[in-house]
């Protein structure tokens, strides 16, 4: 039985489902990530555990309040909460953070990891050759990961659905960023833009009362994508929960180093100087998608050549990427001193 929670406790749920959710939308960052620092890792794929055959049993047989209680309804519920906000107001900030900023943010985020993985392996304890031997799986997994290329914009129900069981792989897998499989899948557009902000345009009409996107073929294509894409992410989201609880229970440290590995190996995706490289036609035009996008093929990163102005902020921003992370441990600590 999961313990009651205090109002602030409920608010500070809700505000942890935001930081995921925001994470989970910028490609290179884990939503998992957010949780391990955030001290909720274990409770959020153990409560994820407890959606299985007795769950369902529950829920069909009428006893909605002992189904509520047995998933952890409360914990997964005000988590949930949080992410669908961020979806609808966190990620849009983000977005024209990315847009104007794009330096500044992606130095917060590199610093942001570089905080995580202390976080992380600073409890780790003695090291051995057999978790050193797992740390590098987990480098090599994260470095390869960051150097494919990404493929075409696909929106085949059935690839969808599939690209919602590997994207939210974010959520439950501390380092491998979704967004970033998505664009490795060539469906991060598609799924976390224009289908996100079909629904939105969606909701906004049905609250004036204009039902007109019925006769929308585009966007009842797009609502279709969203759902096969949601009902894969609720798939992937379960299963996964439960073979991660299970490695968690017997193989607690061995998972830790991989994991850390596999943070570590994803800097690279992050890395704040890096240029965009674009597709080429035969003329060397860039080359634009349906929607009349530029289309990324991948980046080329660099070391920056001068301390320019630009370069003191990157480098500020990573600082203040730790001291975030960072922040966390330290309240806490502090709240554990209290609570004592």
């Amino acid at each position: 039985m999961y313990e009651e929670r205090s109002f602030s406790d409920k608010m500070w749920l809700v505000l942890k489902g935001l930081a995921m959710g925001a994470a989970n939308k910028v490609p290179g960052v884990s939503g998992g990530v957010v949780a391990f620092v955030a001290g909720f890792y274990e409770e959020f794929i153990y409560s994820l555990q407890k959606i299985n055959r007795k769950a369902i049993g529950l829920l069909f047989d009428g006893r909605f309040r002992s189904f509520y209680q047995y998933i952890n309804g409360r914990f997964l519920g005000l988590l949930i909460l949080g992410m669908i906000i961020s979806y609808f107001s966190v990620s849009k900030i983000l977005d024209f953070l990315l847009l104007n900023y794009e330096l500044s943010v992606w130095s917060a985020f590199f610093g942001m990891i570089i905080g995580s993985i202390y976080y992380i392996a600073k409890d780790f304890g003695d090291w051995n050759r057999k978790y050193v031997a797992y740390l590098l799986c987990g480098i090599i997994a994260g470095v390869s990961i960051s150097f494919l290329e990404p493929a075409k914009e696909n929106s085949n129900l059935i690839f969808v659905f599939f690209c919602g069981i590997i994207g939210v792989s974010g959520m439950t897998l501390p380092g491998l960023s979704g967004s970033f499989i998505l664009i490795l899948l060539g469906n991060y557009v598609l799924l976390l833009v224009d289908s996100v902000n079909a629904l939105y345009d969606t909701f906004i009409e049905i609250v004036q009362l204009d039902f007109s996107f019925t006769h929308n073929t585009e966007r009842i294509k797009l609502l279709k994508v969203l759902s096969s894409f949601a009902l894969g992410s609720l798939v992937g989201l379960v299963s996964l929960s439960h073979l991660l609880a299970y490695v968690l229970k017997r193989f607690k440290k061995a998972t830790y180093a991989v994991i850390i590995g596999f943070i570590s190996g994803s800097l690279g995706v992050v890395w704040p100087w890096k240029e965009k490289i674009y597709a080429l036609d035969a003329f060397g035009n860039i080359k634009y998608d349906a929607n009349d996008r530029e289309i990324i093929t991948g980046y080329d990163r660099y070391w920056p050549s001068e301390f320019s102005f630009d370069t003191f902020w990157a480098i500020f921003f990573i600082f203040v990427g730790i001291l975030i992370v960072l922040s966390l441990d330290w309240y806490q600590k502090a709240r554990l001193k209290y609570d004592g």
